[in-house]
């Protein structure tokens, strides 16, 4: 029995110090979002505070290289487009360790996003945001409270999409009522960590 139980601690301490290495805070909607400042690809630096001045800011964790975030570059980008001028803040934000600043700088220019892309050096924001694919969307209202987290819509053939699901949390904040869904199944790449 002795050594079941030696056997028991020991198994307890591995799993305490894998948590340890990945326990974050999982991001519930109703909940107030972490704070960060990070440098968008021209070194300026930004902080959510300064986004928060809009109605809605959506935070979308996205890559370079992930051909998942990349089949929604265009959709990104039209996004941005039809809700900018009605008060909405686009922010991505690149978290993955294999790409570098001008790589992101680089791939930003070349899809023509006109929202605002930064760098998560040490991927500290999407670790206080338990980001874990890429793209995911994080979407809070002007005091920064989370209304919806998950997914862009439900497919990454723009032909196959069913469900516009950031599209109706916008329309639905944006109308001042509840979000219809908070909360989606987000997929794609896995975040590149350093650890």
């Amino acid at each position: 029995m002795y050594w079941f139980q030696r056997l028991s601690a020991v198994c307890a301490i591995a799993l305490l110090a894998v948590a340890g290495n990945n326990a974050f805070a999982r991001l519930e909607p109703g909940t107030k979002a972490p704070a960060f400042t990070l440098s968008d690809i021209n070194g300026t630096e930004h902080s959510l505070k300064e986004f928060l001045g809009r109605k809605v800011v959506v935070i979308m964790f996205i890559a370079t290289q992930c051909p998942v975030s990349n089949a929604y570059n265009e959709r990104m980008e039209q996004l941005e487009v039809d809700y900018g001028a009605r008060g909405v803040a686009f922010v991505g934000i690149n978290s993955n360790k294999q790409e570098s600043l001008e790589e992101v700088r680089d791939h930003a220019r070349k899809h023509g996003f006109t929202f605002t892309v930064l760098k998560d050096p040490g991927n500290r924001v999407a670790d206080a945001y338990d980001a874990q694919v890429t793209p995911e969307i994080f979407l809070l209202d002007s005091q920064g409270i989370l209304r919806y987290h998950g997914r862009i819509d439900d497919s990454r053939d723009v032909q196959d999409v069913t469900s516009k699901d950031l599209r109706n949390a916008l329309d639905a904040l944006l109308a001042q009522k509840d979000v219809p869904r908070a909360e989606t199944k987000a997929f794609g790449c896995t975040i590149k960590r350093i650890r």
